[in-house]
This record gives C-alpha cells, sequence and structure tokens, in this order.
C-alpha cells in the first residue's frame, strides 16, 4: 500500500518532529513514524468503510418515504439498484473487513449530516442517474459507480476533512492517496469478487504476488530515519555553513529537515540514482515548505551532494 514517495512524506514529517523537540529518541520518533504508517491503512478501511454506510443510508430514506403519510408511485416503487449494490453486500459479508472495522472501532454512526448530504449530493450526478437507468446490475458495474464516487466526491470535501482531523492526527494530507487505494482496491473487487487487505508496504505487495529481490520498503524509511536522525546535528552545521549569514536568519526548519534527508539518503542507499532522490525532496518542499523553497532545496542540495561524492562520503553516480 505505502510506496516509497510516501514514506519520504512520512520520514519528512517523523524528522521535523525531532527537529522541532529534539529530546525525542530514535526509538520514539520511529514509533511515531510506524503509527503514522498504519494510520494510512485505518484511513483506507475508514473510506471503505463509508460505502456500507452511505448504502443503509440510502436504504433508511428508501424505507421513510414508504412510510410517507401521501406516498407517491416512486415512492411506493423505488429504484433499489443503488441499495442492492453488490460492493456494499460483499464488504458487509466479508468476515475479514468486520472484524478489522470493529477492531480499528472504525464507525460512520456520528456522521449522519455528513452521510444525508452526500447521498443528496450524489442524486444530482449525471453518472449516478446513468448508473440507475441501467436495468443490468452486477459487481462490475457496482463497482464503477463507487469508483467514481471515490474518485469525485471525497477531495476538497471540507465536510469530510473536518471530519478525518478530528479523527486522526495523522490523516492530514493522506486521503488523496488513500483514495485512489480505494479505487485500486473496488477494481480488483470487481474483478476478483472479493475484498482483500492491502499489505502495509508495496514492497510486501509486491513479494506476495511472487516477485522476487524486492527490498523491504519498512527497512528502507526506518533505515532512512536513523541516519538523518544520528546525522542531524552535522547535517544541520553543514547546511548553515554552506549559506551566507543573511540566509542563515531565514533558514526554514522545513528546507532543513528536506535537505538532512536527501543526503541521508544518498549517502545510505548507493543504489538510489541521486537524481531520485533530489527529485523526491523537492516535490515534498512544493506542498511542506515556502514558496521559494523547491529551488532552494533542489540548489543546496545539488552543491552538498556533489561536494560530498568528491569528498568519498557518497560513493554513486549522478
Amino acid at each position: 500500500m505505502l510506496n516509497r514517495r510516501i514514506l519520504r512524506v512520512k520520514a519528512f514529517k517523523a524528522l521535523y518532529a525531532y527537529a522541532e523537540n529534539p529530546d525525542l529518541t530514535l526509538k520514539e520518533v520511529l514509533a511515531s513514524l510506524d503509527a503514522s504508517s498504519e494510520a494510512t491503512r485505518d484511513l483506507y478501511l475508514y473510506m471503505m468503510a463509508v460505502v456500507p454506510a452511505l448504502t443503509a443510508e440510502a436504504a433508511r430514506r428508501v424505507e421513510a418515504a414508504r412510510g410517507k403519510f401521501n406516498p407517491t408511485e416512486e415512492d411506493l416503487h423505488p429504484n433499489l439498484k443503488f441499495v442492492n449494490n453488490g460492493v456494499s453486500a460483499l464488504l458487509e459479508k466479508d468476515p475479514d473487513f468486520a472484524k478489522l472495522v470493529e477492531k480499528k472501532k472504525i464507525s460512520w454512526e456520528q456522521q449522519d449530516a455528513f452521510l444525508h448530504g452526500l447521498y443528496e449530493n450524489l442524486k444530482t450526478r449525471d453518472y449516478y442517474a446513468a448508473y440507475m437507468e441501467e436495468p443490468e446490475q452486477s459487481l462490475k458495474g457496482d463497482a464503477a459507480l463507487w469508483q467514481e464516487v471515490f474518485a469525485r466526491e471525497f477531495e476538497d470535501n471540507d465536510a469530510l476533512a473536518a471530519i478525518l482531523e478530528d479523527a486522526s492526527i495523522y490523516w492530514t494530507d493522506e486521503l488523496p492517496y488513500v483514495l485512489n487505494t480505494c479505487i485500486d482496491s473496488l477494481e480488483e473487487m470487481a474483478r476478483s469478487g472479493r475484498w482483500n487487505y492491502p499489505q502495509l508496504y508495496q514492497s510486501d505487495t509486491l513479494l506476495a504476488r511472487g516477485k522476487k529481490d524486492v527490498a523491504s520498503d519498512r527497512d528502507f524509511v526506518h533505515a532512512l530515519v536513523t541516519a538523518a536522525y544520528g546525522r542531524y546535528k552535522e547535517y544541520e552545521a553543514l547546511i548553515a555553513g554552506s549559506v551566507s549569514k543573511w540566509e542563515r536568519d531565514r533558514l526554514y526548519t522545513t528546507d532543513i529537515v528536506l535537505i538532512a534527508l536527501g543526503l541521508a539518503e544518498a549517502e545510505t542507499f548507493p543504489d538510489i540514482p541521486v537524481k531520485v532522490t533530489m527529485n523526491e525532496y523537492v516535490e515534498i518542499s512544493k506542498y511542506y515548505s515556502t514558496p521559494k523553497s523547491h529551488g532552494f532545496v533542489n540548489g543546496l542540495l545539488d552543491r552538498l551532494v556533489k561536494e560530498r561524492m568528491a569528498k568519498g562520503i557518497i560513493n554513486k553516480s549522478l
């Protein structure tokens, strides 16, 4: 599930916490890193659980309409295609999904207003109308509808953002990545007819599929954070000594942390090309630092890597 790009973001957040609180031990930093990683998969479960929750909301609305004092013909004979969608039924009947949702205490029961609004919005969508008008019902078609829901309804949703922010400190900025994972799961469910709990790390997924000689992503991110943590003071002094006094007074902790991680990665992993490392941390700087940081991180990290290559500290080609 977690690829190296998102793991680098998690490494950045873990090292930033240490930079802001130098009393944190390496054990505490790594524990926070692992908690953050597992929390992403919890968010995946939370978002997948919206499928049966929204389906149940639709079923309640249908029953309420039937119980009106003066129901319409449509109220009495509603289109039940969405209520009977196979994705919800599959998840509800899956023992692993049910156990995990219970174990993680995942529930949408307190989010009636959100589910009500989501269902009302969904009924106005053209793709929903097209789905409801299609006479044939299949797991493939149901999964395709939910893929549209995950792709269109959740990102940039202020109400959902507030719910996630209240639920977990680790879920900030994670939603777009998790939504893509949910969409992939729905595609797999349509093919296989079953739900599978994603492996935590992408390398584990590849190994499970029979690929050999796949390096552990968990080992990668632990080694990266361990190296950056152990050399952080050295890197911080190196960065400060590489800029003018004017620039030094304006150094942002986010930029120092990103450059430190870039140096640690370049020194610790000889098999990762320097260009890959550079690009990754420059991209992270665009989202987590100042508007001008990507140019500063790119320029200084490039210079420091080349200097350390010339000294033999980094042993690999560009």
